[in-house]
């Protein structure tokens, strides 16, 4: 998986833009919410989507799972 890296400012209200070019490739318009983490020494922007757009994502997962006798 390729990535963009692009150099932004923070305003002196600690805003950042994302870039539109990072915008585009990540689907994210305005108005989405989006998650923030800091990890390892850095920042990760992960878009949430919403239960619509979830639907079906786990399309075919195994769902075998070995239960104890008392859960079946």
């Amino acid at each position: 998986m390729g990535g963009v890296m692009t150099e932004v400012t923070v305003s002196p209200k600690y805003q950042i833009v994302i870039p539109k070019e990072i915008r585009e490739s990540m689907g994210i318009v305005s108005g989405q919410k989006v998650q923030m983490m800091s990890y390892q020494g850095r920042i990760e922007v992960i878009p949430l989507k919403s239960m619509k757009e979830m639907r079906g994502f786990l399309k075919g997962i195994d769902t075998s799972v070995v239960r104890e006798e008392d859960r079946e």
